[in-house]
C-alpha cells in the first residue's frame, strides 16, 4: 500500500494549526477563558460599573471619597452669598482660596436654581449646607430628613424681591380682586402675604395665580395674564419694560426685614464638623465685612472683585448685573448674626426666631401647613455664631435707618403704600394708652412695623363729631403722639420715623360720614397707620 506523502503546503498548515492549539491552551491556562479578548473586556466592563456607579451615587458623593476636605455648599444664582464666594476666591475648590490659605480646607459652591433638586441634594448628601430663607422654612422643616439646623444668616433681601403692577395700581388696597402671580411656598410667597397685611388685605381679598418658580411669575405678568407679580430682580426691571405704564408697587428695600437668606446643616453633620464649621462662619464674615467696608473706595473695589466672580458663574449675567445684585442685598455680617439668633439683649428689631414662628402661624392659619413645624429651638444651631471671636466695627450689626424729618403739610402729602386702620379707645377726651390699647398696637401693627422698617410711618389720629372740632383737632394729634411715643420707648422705632397727623372728625370711615350712629362714631375714633415712600 503506497504511503500518503504531504506537500509543502500542507506541512505549513499543520505547523501553523500546532502554533494556534499552543496559544490557545497558554491563554486558557493564563484567563481561564479561551476569548483572547477577555482580559481588555474585563477592564472596559469595571471601567463602565465604575462610570455607572459614579453617575447614580452622583458626582458629589464621588468626589467626597476622594477629598473629605471640601465642604460643599448649595447656592442659587443669587447675590447674597457673595461674601463666601469672595472670600473663597471663586465657585470651585481651590488652593487660592482664603478658607485654604487661612484655614486648610476647600469650599465649592454648587448652583441649584431647582428647588426639588437642591433638597434631595441635601438630603443625599451630595452638599454639606444649603440655602434656605428663614420665612419659608417652617414650610419643609418637618419633611427633611437629617434633622437640618440653621447655621447662620447669609444676607437680607433689599430690593431684590419686588412686586410689580400694571397700570393704574398706586397702593396694596387696589389689589383687591386682582390677579396676582407668585411662586407659592417661596420668599415670593411670604413678601405677597405681609404686603397684603400691611394693607389690611388677605389672599382671600386677591386671586392668586400659583407657578412653581418667579421667572414663570414674571413671564404670566410680561404676557399679561396677571395684574401684578411677585418677582426677583431683574425681572423686575424686564416686567416694567415690557408691560407700558407698570411700575413696583414695593420691593424688599423698604421692606427690609421679610426675607433672610440663611444655611443650613445635618445636625451630625455639625457634629462631625464642628471646627471647620466654625472657620467657615469666621471666613465668611471676614468676607462680609471687607464688602461692607464704611471707606467707599475699599468697598467698591471688593465689590466689583465679588461681582466679577458671580458674573463668572452666574449664566446669562453681567458683571453690571451681579453688582447690582450685590447692592439688592444686606450681606450680613457677625453682629447681624447676633441679632438673628437673638445673642444681643439691646436688640429690638425682627430676630429668626420671631420670623420662623410669625410664618409658621400664618402658612399654618391658610392651610399650606398641615402639622406644626419643629420649634425654634429645635431647628436653631447658634453654636458657631456664639463661639465666634470677632469685634470691632467691621463685623458691628447694621446701622439703624436715619430718616429725614418731614414738615407736617410734606407728610401729608407723601404717597402712601399701605393703611392699617385700628381702632384704639381712648377715654374721653383723654390721649393716654391704656394697656389694652397698646396690646392692640402690639398684635396689629409692631409686626408690620418691624418688617417695612425703611419705610416711613405716617400716623393719623381721628375723631367722631361729637364736640367742637377745633379740640378734637388737637385731641387726635395728642393720641396720634402717643402712639409714636409708645413705638419709640417700647419698641425701640427712631422718632424720625414718624409723620403725626391730626385729622379730627375730618376723615371718617366710607359709609360713616355723618356719624350716624354709635357703631359708625365707634370707627371714626381709629388710628391710621399708614406706610409711605
Amino acid at each position: 500500500m503506497a504511503r500518503t506523502r504531504l506537500t509543502t503546503f500542507s506541512k505549513l498548515l499543520l505547523v501553523l494549526l500546532a502554533v494556534t492549539l499552543l496559544f490557545f491552551a497558554f491563554q486558557y491556562f493564563r484567563t481561564g477563558s479561551f476569548n483572547i479578548f477577555d482580559n481588555n473586556n474585563s477592564n472596559n466592563n469595571n471601567n463602565n460599573d465604575s462610570n455607572n456607579t459614579e453617575t447614580n451615587d452622583s458626582r458629589w458623593n464621588t468626589n467626597k471619597k476622594k477629598d473629605d476636605n471640601t465642604i460643599r455648599i448649595g447656592v442659587v444664582t443669587w447675590g447674597g452669598y457673595a461674601a463666601g464666594q469672595y472670600f473663597n476666591e471663586g465657585f470651585q475648590a481651590n488652593t487660592n482660596s482664603r478658607f485654604y490659605k487661612d484655614y486648610g480646607f476647600k469650599v465649592e459652591f454648587e448652583i441649584l436654581d431647582d428647588f426639588v433638586a437642591s433638597r434631595k441634594a441635601f438630603e443625599n448628601d451630595q452638599v454639606n449646607l444649603l440655602w434656605a430663607t428663614i420665612d419659608a422654612f417652617p414650610t419643609e422643616a418637618a419633611q427633611l430628613r437629617g434633622e437640618p439646623q440653621i447655621v447662620f444668616q447669609a444676607d437680607w433681601s433689599r430690593g431684590g424681591d419686588a412686586v410689580v403692577v400694571r397700570r393704574g395700581i398706586n397702593r396694596v388696597s387696589d389689589l383687591k380682586g386682582k390677579k396676582i402671580a407668585v411662586a407659592e411656598l417661596t420668599p415670593s410667597h411670604t413678601f405677597l402675604l405681609w404686603l397684603l397685611k400691611a394693607g389690611d388685605l388677605t389672599e382671600k381679598d386677591v386671586e392668586l395665580e400659583i407657578f412653581s418658580n418667579a421667572i414663570d411669575a414674571a413671564q404670566a405678568f410680561k404676557s399679561r395674564q396677571v395684574d401684578a407679580a411677585v418677582v426677583w430682580s431683574p425681572d423686575d426691571e424686564a416686567c416694567i419694560d415690557a408691560v407700558p405704564g407698570s411700575r413696583v408697587l414695593e420691593n424688599t428695600k423698604s421692606a427690609s426685614h421679610i426675607i433672610a437668606d440663611v444655611f443650613m446643616a445635618k445636625k451630625d453633620w455639625i457634629r462631625d464638623n464642628k471646627t471647620k464649621l466654625e472657620q467657615l462662619y469666621e471666613g465668611w464674615m471676614k468676607g462680609a465685612a471687607e464688602l461692607n467696608d464704611s471707606n467707599p473706595g475699599k468697598r467698591e473695589v471688593a465689590r466689583k472683585k465679588a461681582a466679577k466672580i458671580l458674573a463668572n458663574n452666574f449664566e446669562g449675567f453681567s458683571e453690571a448685573d451681579t453688582y447690582a445684585a450685590i447692592e439688592n442685598v444686606r450681606l450680613c455680617t457677625h453682629g447681624d448674626n447676633m441679632n438673628f439668633f437673638g445673642l444681643n439683649s439691646d436688640y429690638k428689631n425682627v430676630t429668626g426666631e420671631k420670623l420662623y414662628t410669625e410664618m409658621a402661624n400664618e402658612y399654618r392659619k391658610l392651610g399650606y401647613i398641615k402639622e406644626n413645624p419643629p420649634s425654634w429651638r429645635l431647628i436653631a444651631e447658634s453654636g458657631v455664631v456664639r463661639s465666634a471671636k470677632l469685634g470691632g466695627g467691621a463685623h458691628a450689626e447694621e446701622a439703624q435707618k436715619k430718616f429725614i424729618k418731614v414738615t407736617k403739610d410734606e407728610g401729608k402729602k407723601k404717597d402712601a403704600i399701605a393703611t392699617k386702620r385700628l381702632s384704639i379707645v381712648f377715654a374721653s377726651g383723654s390721649s393716654k394708652l391704656d394697656e389694652n390699647a397698646k396690646n392692640i398696637i402690639d398684635i396689629g401693627f409692631v409686626d408690620i412695623a418691624k418688617a417695612f422698617s425703611n419705610s416711613m410711618i405716617r400716623i393719623e389720629g381721628n375723631t367722631d363729631n361729637v364736640g367742637n372740632k377745633g379740640s378734637n383737632i388737637n385731641l387726635s394729634v395728642k393720641r396720634a403722639n402717643a402712639v409714636a411715643d409708645y413705638l419709640e420707648k417700647t419698641h425701640g422705632m427712631p422718632r424720625d420715623r414718624f409723620i403725626l397727623i391730626g385729622n379730627g372728625p375730618d376723615k371718617p370711615v366710607p359709609g360713616c360720614e355723618s356719624n350716624q350712629n354709635e357703631a359708625c362714631r365707634s370707627k371714626n375714633r381709629r388710628t391710621d397707620f399708614e406706610l409711605v415712600k
